[in-house]
């Protein structure tokens, strides 16, 4: 593998600020990110109490079913003497999802042996999977390359609820199919016998999206040591019981704090993330496994439905009796995040960097505090036969994400048109045209009403000549396939879908060429934390 940093235009200005340490930026976030920020987080998170030996004992039990292995035995052991953690989290998908959900565990991985080297003391990589979210259409598909161009590959069984992945369960047979479809488009090598074995044992130990997701998740990072927990896991839930409890009695404050924040991030220019509003509790309540926004409204707790109405008393008791019926959103998970884990920095995307800048208040409203903000790594993936194909025709990997690759594609499809006999075809419409003109102007002499079938005989003539013009050019299309299929391949493993290849492919397409050592050699590779953006060559 070889390693280069590439330098992007700017395309989320507040991340962009945030590396710069923007003055603009001082109101929404507690620390910036350095070396000074670290040591004075380390130190306020030592004069805290957090009940890590408990924590450790859930985490343990959740990830017994999943096999632990002795690099995460020993983080487990730090928790429990009271190691503090990095954070990052992502909710389930499809062969653990896209690539950025890679990223954000290898960041976490990273940052925490930074730290642990920087700060001379344990600290530990935990993965906040988000089991709870219900949004199951943005976690059951994944893309594969099928003919040079990315190709949807979509989990059909649906629910009419608004179920958790935590709680949705697997069909099988759908998933088996699945599978058998993305690894057909793999296509055959050497390592796709045993990879596609080891995710059928796995899927047949899982119940749910977020069992699969887990069970592939900690294959990838066992021997790198990342914990994992489900924020649906009922001890967890359990253990969030008193949290709870808090968050509802102080949850006009933090909504409203919220509320005020946001309308200071949007006045900055960088919009409403949550668009948040002083009535939302923030809370979900769960029945049957499907979750419902709860709302103050009247005095009572209520989702839009009017399906759950709750007094603040009936709420309270929920929490400290049946925490599991009770879910975080986006306000309230980095909060019980604060209250149930030492976490030293939390990493996120742009996206959660941006809806994190709306929470500082909040959290002083729980008298808790900010942690720092580790932007996630950023990569992209370059194989073996594209990196040929970019020497081929002098492309930089930034050139084909500002589109170069599809701008050359269109040259060269032009250079090689049949210009004559486009000339010759564009004449017979002229001479056609003429002609029918002629005929019509005589028809009118003899006072002959035909002026609506002429124009429709003209028309049908003209459809003849463009479908001639189409097949011409796909004559010279299929001529010059392979070259425009090159065009088309360094766009889909590059750029597909005009977006970064983390958010759209899963990893198993690369292990599948490179092997199951594929995430391990990822983690050795000598990447921190920074504004640039990785561009690894298989």
């Amino acid at each position: 593998m070889r390693l280069e940093q590439i330098e992007l235009p700017v395309n989320n200005q507040l991340l962009d600020d945030y590396w710069s340490g923007s003055e603009k930026l001082k109101p929404f976030y507690e620390y910036e990110y350095n070396d000074e920020s670290f040591i004075t987080r380390f130190n306020y998170l030592k004069s805290k109490y957090y009940e890590t030996k408990e924590l450790s004992k859930i985490i343990r039990s959740y990830m017994e079913p999943l096999g632990i292995s002795n690099k995460i035995e020993g983080n487990l052991s730090a928790l429990e003497n009271g190691s503090v953690a990095i954070v990052g989290g992502q909710q389930a998908g499809i062969l653990t999802g896209p690539l950025y959900s890679i990223h954000k565990a290898i960041s976490v991985i990273l940052l925490a042996k930074e730290q642990s080297e920087k700060l001379n003391e344990r600290v530990v990589p935990i993965f906040w999977i988000a089991g709870e979210d219900h949004d199951l259409d943005e976690i059951n598909h994944t893309y594969t390359i099928v003919n040079g161009a990315p190709k949807k590959r979509v989990y059909h069984e649906r629910s009419n609820k608004k179920t958790m992945a935590s709680t949705t369960p697997i069909r099988q047979d759908e998933m088996r199919q699945l599978l058998n479809k993305i690894f057909q488009d793999f296509g055959e090598t050497a390592y796709t016998h045993d990879l596609y074995k080891s995710c059928l044992q796995q899927l047949e130990k899982s119940e749910t999206f977020t069992d699969f997701f887990a069970r592939l998740m900690n294959e990838f990072f066992k021997t790198e040591g990342l914990l994992m927990v489900d924020a649906a896991y009922t001890p967890f839930r359990q253990y969030e019981s008193s949290y709870f409890v808090k968050i509802i009695e102080q949850n006009e404050k933090i909504a409203k704090a919220v509320v005020d924040k946001e309308r200071l991030l949007h006045n900055e220019g960088f919009g409403t993330p949550i668009n948040a509003t002083v009535t939302n509790a923030n809370l979900f309540y769960v029945q049957e496994g499907e979750r419902y926004l709860l709302e103050r409204k009247d005095h009572y707790y209520q989702d839009s439905t009017g399906l759950i109405k709750l007094s603040e008393e009936q709420l309270l008791n929920v929490a400290k009796t049946k925490p599991e019926q009770l879910s975080n959103n986006v306000v309230t998970r980095p909060l019980m995040q604060e209250m149930t884990i030492p976490v030293l920095a939390f990493v996120g995307g742009p996206g959660e960097l941006a809806y994190w800048g709306t929470l500082k208040d909040a959290f002083y409203a729980m008298d808790l505090q900010m942690p720092i903000l580790a932007p996630r790594l950023n990569i992209t993936l370059v194989d073996r036969k594209v990196d040929q194909l970019l020497s081929a025709y002098e492309l930089s990997v930034p050139e084909v994400l500002l589109g170069k690759a599809q701008s050359l594609k269109a040259q060269y499809i032009e250079s090689v048109q049949d210009l004559e006999a486009k000339k010759q075809i564009e004449h017979v419409h002229q001479l056609l045209k003429e002609q029918y003109e002629k005929l019509n102007s005589h028809l009118n002499t003899q006072d002959l009403n035909l002026h609506s079938i002429v124009e429709k005989n003209l028309k049908y003539h003209k459809v003849q000549l463009n479908y001639l013009s189409k097949k011409i050019e796909q004559q010279v299309f299929n001529k010059h396939e392979k070259i425009i299929r090159q065009f088309d391949l360094i766009n889909a493993e590059i750029y597909p879908n005009d977006n970064f290849q983390e958010r759209v492919y899963n990893p198993y397409q690369y292990l599948n060429s490179y092997g199951p050592n594929f995430i391990q050699d990822l983690c050795a590779l000598p990447l921190s934390i920074s504004r640039n953006h990785y561009v690894i060559h298989l």
